[in-house]
């Protein structure tokens, strides 16, 4: 049954200087909040390897921000803001970063109603030689409110991967009010950063450091990765009231089978790092319930495991998943999900949880309840009452989940 929410019941006063405007100058100097069967504790992000249990697995997601936010001026000189949100045509991400002239991208379209249907070159005030001879342009297909579809060209051959690099600045979150600045070339994105994609960082991978990662290996924990592109609509707020009218967007995941064989390997503690990663590793079930009752890897929907019991265990269906790739000759899974974790949900891997501090009356504040058995409320009373930073560019917590998993 789907869970009947108000979101109104995940508010909290997150006032404008509670929210980390910049990054502090070491990635793992920030305050690392721990959370246990209702006790707090306060630590500092680079002790975080003596809090992790041995003989673990640490999960991270190594999907990559891209600069997608492009800006462009009209013949009338009015500016227009692109920002690209996931690739149409070709739909691949690895084909679309090696397109060398032209492709299409589902996008958000700042001051959309100044565009009509001409073609708009990409904005150049220092009058850049590399940019002119890029020579990018922006062409609406169609548009609905404030998102639409939009070709995207340009010439000398160059690969959109290189053209964005050129042309683009790196999205930081609306709520930072402020300009993409230098350091956030750097500093919004993982040190693991590896395949480009995201639109948004898996923010609670921005503390780690070499040291940090060093030190976990060290005491015998894995290191795993997947990849799911973040997408803008992950961190947008419930503008309904009711939770259940809330609608999530597709995200892209891909995990190798060489991980879940890793996964099926005992019954060990599984970290994920960032609320992305542990709708990656809880949506791998409902793929493997897919494959045992049809055959087929399907994309996970949005309220799949809400609406009705599942008898198989998570064994049964990472085994399933495997024993698909194998047959299909393939070392990953490629898939997406839709999946929105709240109270209610049942988790069958993720036994703890690095995250930040997010948003009021966002997805993420549900999942957070549902992973700490309701009681979020103590864990950000704690953090407003003793000058946590928030958001992407604030403090970090590691949460234990509440109960058994199913």
């Amino acid at each position: 049954m789907i869970p009947q929410l108000n979101i109104a019941d995940y508010a909290y006063p997150l006032t404008d200087e509670r929210i980390a405007k910049y990054p502090l100058a070491e990635r793992d100097a920030s305050k690392l909040l721990r959370y246990q069967d209702g006790r707090v504790t306060e630590h500092i992000f680079r002790d975080i390897p003596d809090l992790l249990p041995a003989d673990s697995i640490m999960v991270f997601n190594d999907t990559k921000v891209v600069p997608a936010r492009l800006h462009f001026r009209r013949p009338t000189g009015a500016h227009i803001e692109i920002f690209c949100l996931e690739p149409a045509e070709p739909s691949e991400y690895n084909l679309v970063f090696e397109c060398t002239s032209e492709c299409i991208w589902k996008c958000v379209i700042g001051n959309a109603k100044r565009w009509k249907d001409d073609v708009l070159s990409h904005y150049n005030p220092e009058n850049d030689p590399k940019l002119a001879e890029l020579d990018l342009k922006a062409q609406l297909i169609d548009r609905d409110g404030q998102t639409g579809h939009v070709r995207l060209s340009w010439k000398g051959g160059a690969a959109f991967s290189s053209v964005l690099e050129s042309c683009g600045s790196v999205p930081i979150p609306p709520y930072l009010n402020r300009d993409t600045e230098a350091m956030d070339l750097e500093r919004y994105q993982t040190l693991y950063a590896h395949f480009r994609g995201s639109v948004a960082a898996p923010t609670a991978g921005l503390h780690f450091t070499e040291d940090v990662l060093d030190r976990i290996r060290k005491k015998g924990i894995d290191t795993e990765t997947v990849c799911l592109h973040v997408g803008a609509g992950t961190f947008l707020p419930v503008k309904e009231g009711d939770v259940s009218r809330h609608t999530m967007h597709r995200e892209p995941f891909i995990v190798t089978k060489a991980f879940l064989q890793d996964l099926l390997r005992g019954d060990r503690t599984v970290t994920a790092v960032g609320t992305t990663s542990v709708r990656t590793l809880e949506s791998l079930y409902y793929i493997g319930v897919s494959i045992l009752e049809t055959g087929e890897a399907r994309d996970v929907d949005q309220w799949a495991p809400y609406e009705r019991e599942y008898a198989c265990s998570t064994r049964q269906a990472l085994e399933a998943i495997v024993g698909y790739l194998d047959a299909k000759g393939l070392d990953s899974l490629v898939a997406g999900t839709r999946i929105i974790i709240v109270p209610g949900f049942r988790f069958r891997i993720v036994d703890l949880l690095v995250t930040n501090f997010h948003q009021p009356e966002s997805t993420l504040i549900l999942l957070v309840s549902a992973f700490v058995g309701g009681d979020w409320r103590t864990i950000y009373d704690y953090a407003l009452s003793n000058s946590f930073r928030f958001l992407s560019y604030g403090d970090s917590s590691l949460l234990y989940r509440a109960g058994e998993k199913r």
